[in-house]
C-alpha cells in the first residue's frame, strides 16, 4: 500500500474544508482490497500431494524398471531386448531405403539396404584404415572408424564437419587426444549443387542418408556389425576437437574419458544399444504415470455425484501430465531407478575388476538414458522450490499488506457510521509532520535503546515504519 494522505485538508482561506469524503476513501480502500485478494489467489504455491501409496508405487515402479533393465537389458552382446532393437533398426533401414527406390535386392537382405544407401548418399569421410587412404592415420580400423570419425557422429558437431568435409573433400579423425585432418579424401567425390544453398541442402541429405546407412553397420559388417555412437557419448569426440581448434591441450581426463567411450563402442555400445536402455526408462514413466491417473479416476468416481460430473473436470483430476504430484512420483520412480541401477553397475564392476573397480564395466552397465532422466526430474523439482520460495515471500507480503488494509476499512467505516459529517478527514501528514509525532517517536527510540533493542529492529523513523508494515524492510 502505497504512501498517501487518505483525506486531505483544503485552506480556504477563511477556513478548512475537506477535499475528500469518508466514503470516497471507503471504496478505494475497498479496490485496493480487492486488487490485493486477486494478487494473493493468482500466487501459486505448487505443492505436491503425494501420499504413501503414491509414494509406494513409484518406488516399487522404479524397482520393477530396474530389474527389468538388469535381465532383459544387461549390457551390449548380452541383451534379449537388445536383438529386438537391432532388428527394430535394421527394418527401418529397410524401410528408408525403400523410400529412396532400393527394390530388394537379394532377398531383401539388410546389407543391401545398407549398400544402396551407401551409394546413394556419397560422402568423402568414409575411410576405414584399410587399404584405403585412412591406413595413414593411427589407430584407425574398420571397427572404430564410426566412432573416431567426427562426420559419423549424431550430433550438431558431427553435422558440422559432414558439411565441412563435403564442402572441401576432407576428413577429420579424433584419435588418442589428437585431431587428424585427412586433405584430398576422396577424389572421386563431388558434392552436388549449383550454389551455396543447394550445397547445403545436398551436404545434409548426404550426412542424414549416411547415418541411416551405416546405424545398422556397414554393407560388410558380419553379424551384428559397428552401427553409429552413442550421443551420449560423442561428445568426448567433441571435447577434444574444440579443444584442439582453439589450441587448447587437451587434459588427460578428456583422453581417458574418451578412451573409454572408444573401448565401450568396440563392444557394441552404439546408438541401437543406447535405444535399447531407453525401453524401462520409459516403463517406468508410462507405469507411474498410468498409477497416477488410475488411481484418482476410481477417487473421482467414488466421491462425487454422478449427476454433476463432466469430462473436463475428470481430466482436471485426473490428468498424469502438468501437477506437481504426478512429476514428484515420476522423481521418487527415476531416483529409485537410478539407485539400484548404480549400485548393481558397481558390483558388477568390482566383480570384472576381481576386487578392483572396472569403470569399463560399470559404464557398459549404468544406464545413462535413466540417469538422464532423472536429472531432468531434479532440475523441475529445484526450479520449483526456488519458484515456491519467491512466491511465499510475495505471498507474505500481500497478506500482511492486505490485514492493514482491512483494518483501515473497518476503521473508516466505524467513523462514517459515528458522524453524521461525512467529510471528516484523517489528518494523518499533519500529525506526522507535528511536534507531537516527532517527539512520540523519539521517545519510542529512547525506550527501545534502554531495553538494548537492538538497532537494526529499531524503527527510527517515519519512513521506516511504513516500510516495516508494508513487508518492504
Amino acid at each position: 500500500m502505497e504512501s498517501a494522505v487518505f483525506l486531505e485538508l483544503e485552506d480556504t482561506g477563511n477556513g478548512f474544508n475537506f477535499k475528500s469524503s469518508i466514503e470516497a476513501e471507503i471504496n478505494n480502500a475497498q479496490i485496493e482490497l480487492d486488487e490485493l485478494n486477486e494478487t494473493i489467489d493468482s500466487i501459486r504455491i505448487i505443492r505436491p500431494e503425494c501420499d504413501k501409496v503414491d509414494y509406494a508405487l513409484a518406488i516399487s515402479s522404479g524397482a520393477i524398471c530396474r530389474i527389468i533393465d538388469i535381465f532383459l537389458v544387461g549390457k551390449p552382446g548380452e541383451s534379449p531386448l537388445g536383438n529386438i532393437t537391432d532388428k527394430w533398426f535394421e527394418n527401418r533401414t529397410k524401410d528408408f531405403a525403400k523410400l529412396w527406390g532400393w527394390s530388394g535386392g537379394k532377398e531383401g537382405s539388410t546389407s543391401s539396404a545398407i549398400r544402396f544407401l551407401e551409394e546413394k548418399f556419397k560422402i568423402p569421410y568414409d575411410q576405414r584404415g584399410a587399404s584405403d587412404a585412412g591406413q595413414y592415420i593411427f589407430g584407425l580400423n574398420p571397427t572404430n572408424h564410426h566412432f573416431k570419425s567426427l562426420a559419423h557422429n549424431p550430433s550438431l558437431l558431427g553435422l558440422f564437419f559432414s558439411i565441412l568435409d563435403q564442402f572441401t573433400n576432407q576428413s577429420h579423425f579424433v584419435t588418442e587426444g589428437e585431431l587428424i585432418s585427412l586433405q584430398r579424401a576422396d577424389d572421386g567425390f563431388e558434392l552436388q549443387g549449383t550454389n551455396v544453398t543447394s550445397k547445403l541442402f545436398s551436404a545434409f541429405v548426404n550426412w542424414f542418408g549416411h547415418i541411416i546407412s551405416d546405424i545398422s553397420g556397414s554393407s560388410g559388417s558380419k553379424g551384428r556389425g559397428m552401427g553409429i555412437p552413442s550421443p551420449l557419448w560423442t561428445w568426448t569426440n567433441d571435447v577434444i576437437a574444440i579443444k584442439r581448434k582453439l589450441n587448447i591441450e587437451p587434459s588427460d581426463f578428456d583422453k581417458s574419458v574418451n578412451d573409454l567411450a572408444l573401448k565401450m563402442f568396440n563392444q557394441g555400445y552404439d546408438i541401437r544399444f543406447q535405444s535399447t536402455q531407453a525401453i524401462p526408462v520409459i516403463i517406468n514413466e508410462l507405469v507411474v504415470r498410468l498409477f497416477y491417473s488410475v488411481r484418482r479416476l476410481v477417487k473421482y468416481f467414488s466421491q462425487s455425484d454422478r449427476n454433476h460430473r463432466s469430462f473436463g473436470e475428470m481430466w482436471k483430476k485426473c490428468e498424469p501430465f502438468s501437477n506437481a504430484t504426478v512429476k514428484r512420483m515420476l522423481t521418487v520412480a527415476h531416483g529409485t531407478f537410478c539407485l539400484v541401477d548404480v549400485g548393481d553397475a558397481t558390483v558388477r564392476g568390482f566383480v570384472a575388476g576381481g576386487g578392483t573397480f572396472n569403470a569399463l564395466e560399470f559404464f557398459m552397465r549404468v544406464n545413462v538414458v535413466g540417469i538422464g532422466r532423472f536429472t531432468i526430474s531434479l532440475y523441475g523439482e529445484v526450479k520449483r522450490e526456488i519458484q515456491n520460495t519467491r512466491n511465499s515471500q510475495r505471498l507474505f507480503e500481500n497478506v500482511r499488506e492486505r490485514e492493514v488494509v482491512k483494518y483501515y476499512l473497518e476503521g473508516l467505516k466505524l467513523l462514517s457510521n459515528e458522524y453524521d459529517d461525512q467529510e471528516l478527514v484523517l489528518l494523518i501528514s499533519d500529525f506526522s509532520n507535528s511536534d507531537v509525532y516527532r517527539e512520540m517517536l523519539s521517545a519510542s527510540v529512547e525506550l527501545a535503546n534502554k531495553r538494548h533493542v537492538p538497532q537494526e529492529k529499531i524503527i527510527s523513523s517515519k519512513e521506516s515504519g511504513d516500510a516495516y508494515f508494508r513487508g518492504t524492510k
